[in-house]
């Protein structure tokens, strides 16, 4: 019998066919996704779903969903989609995050020209009839700098656009390699000195934890007097009342929004400011892009509902089925592994080696090396997946090593992910044991043997009498109760790390005490 897919949002025609021509039913229903009483109604008849952004994949939707295998969504957010219901479900959730590209990246260079030369404002003005030239003098982008915080897929296309522009190109993205950013044409620079050297400052990152609120008032008020911002990426990445007080005193020049923390945005603080332009998210609103999503969300669907095929998942490994229940808890290792190391990595990577020793070098390594780059992307990219994160890396100029061996030392298996960037190499090794479960075994060459749980703290420190006694001392007054205590030391005497658990996230306030404790050379929250 034939998979059934259900498309419940505005897709091409010529992604309908897609289905219909490989053999796979589809029902185009665009506009049953807004009706979400009738989804839940007729959701079980079928094995794959096909959405946009309208239709919302909820806990309802799901558990209604008795035969649904496959959710694709066509574009990148899948802010609308429940993944870990869906997970827990055996949904596949996928996306095409390459898509528009190009697209955003031209709306972002579209909103820095439409606000240099105030262009919205001029259009309202000269169609009512008032022709007021002196009114609306512009700048030129000639010969200014541009300033990129993100300069990965979509960054590094405005960068080669302005470029084109005989603008002077500055990026900040930890991330970006000197290797790569020469070979961009950009320069470099750490965040205070993009915000003091930028005339027009461009945002092209994903919004985490870290990079919200990146532009608030401090940020601002580095910046140059003047200067512009532009926002084409995510809303919350600036701090919209901190904006909308520099455009009113005149510290910002201008600003571009097309997203905004609360979309729809029928109000906004930042709505009636003095030459604020602002456009309804429209990033990736192409026909080219649309088709291009469209397209790429009907093939993926068909090869997983025809053959198994796996791409773009953001829920699931591009494995075998034969494979998965013997890989599985290694691909949970090498992603814990890559996400240690990329919590705690601050600068450029320029390298990552994997080593695979005993039994699981005869696994499927890509999978296991795609896993460990997914963990480590993650911090800074937050809908990085296991398909994504290799081309990621590799736009980054990362160069990745694999590394197979017989078995060494005390572990039947085990794998080391070593991180090298400009400053320094880290590397941190682990291994599962026979619960299914992962373990830390070696952080810098130091042994120990650690669990990883949701919330951590990686404390390095001299290894002296009294530290772990202050330690214990300065959570317990501050009610932070330790779930689990891991230590590992070079030499006694010498460089130490401990690795604590505890049962909830620990405070900035927390956290600064904790590095005045003697001893302590450094501590870093982690989340897994």
């Amino acid at each position: 019998m034939a998979p059934k897919v259900l498309i419940s949002d505005k897709l091409s025609p010529a992604a309908v066919q897609i289905f219909k021509d490989r053999g796979v039913e589809a029902d185009f229903l665009p506009d049953v996704g807004k009706d979400k009483e009738k989804l839940r109604e007729i959701i079980g008849q079928y094995d794959g779903l096909a959405i946009r952004s309208a239709t919302k994949v909820t806990e309802k939707i799901i558990a209604a969903a008795d035969n649904l295998k496959v959710v694709g969504r066509a574009g990148i957010g899948v802010d609308n989609v429940d993944i870990p219901k869906a997970t827990a479900r055996g949904i596949i959730v996928m996306n095409t995050p390459f898509g528009n590209a190009i697209t955003t990246a031209e709306h972002a260079i579209s909103m820095m020209m439409a606000v240099a030369r105030q262009i919205p404002a001029a259009d309202a003005s000269t169609q009512a009839g008032k022709w007021e030239k002196s009114r609306f003098m512009g700048r030129e982008i000639t010969g200014k700098t541009l300033g990129l915080i993100g300069c990965g897929n979509i960054g590094s296309i405005v960068a080669e656009r302005g470029i084109g522009l005989k603008m002077k190109v500055i990026a900040f993205d930890p991330f970006l390699t000197p290797e790569r950013a020469l070979a961009l044409g950009v320069e470099k620079v750490e965040l205070d000195g993009l915000l003091s050297r930028s005339d027009f400052i461009t945002l092209h990152t994903p919004l985490t934890d870290k990079t919200r609120n990146t532009i608030d008032a401090a940020a601002i008020a580095q910046m140059r007097d003047g200067a512009y911002l532009i926002n084409c990426a995510r809303g919350g990445l600036a701090d919209e009342q901190a904006v909308r007080d520099a455009l009113d005193s005149g510290k910002l020049a201008g600003a571009a929004f097309d997203v905004f923390v609360d979309e729809p945005a029928k109000e906004n603080v930042l709505f009636g400011a003095p030459t604020f332009v602002s456009t309804p998210h429209l990033g990736a609103s192409t026909e080219e892009a649309q088709e291009n999503v469209a397209l790429q969300v009907a093939e993926q669907m068909c090869d997983y509902l025809l053959s198994g095929a796996v791409r773009n998942a953001l829920n699931m490994p591009s494995i075998t089925a034969e494979e998965a229940p013997k890989l599985a808890p290694f691909v949970r290792l090498a992603e814990q592994l890559g996400s240690f190391a990329g919590q705690l990595t601050e600068t450029g990577i320029e390298r990552v080696r994997l080593e695979y020793a005993g039994a699981v070098a005869d696994m499927n390594v890509q999978a296991l090396t795609s896993a460990a780059l997914t963990g480590l992307l993650t911090p800074l990219l937050q809908t990085v997946n296991m398909v994504s994160a290799p081309i990621l890396a590799k736009e980054r100029g990362m160069q990745i090593e694999e590394v197979r061996r017989d078995k060494q030392g005390a572990y039947e298996t085990y794998i080391r992910l070593t991180v090298e960037t400009e400053r320094q190499s880290r590397s941190v090794a682990g291994t599962v044991f026979a619960d299914g479960k992962p373990r830390i075994i070696q952080v810098k060459g130091i042994n120990m043997e650690a669990e990883l749980g949701e919330h951590m703290l990686y404390i390095t420190n001299e290894d002296k009498p009294g530290f772990i006694g202050h330690l214990g001392m300065e959570l317990g007054n501050n009610e932070v109760n330790i779930a689990t205590f891991n230590l590992g030391r070079t030499a006694p005497g010498e460089e130490a790390i401990c690795l604590v658990e505890v049962d909830a996230p620990v405070s900035k306030e927390v956290m600064a005490r904790l590095e005045t404790v003697s001893h302590v050379k450094q501590v870093k929250p982690l989340r897994f």
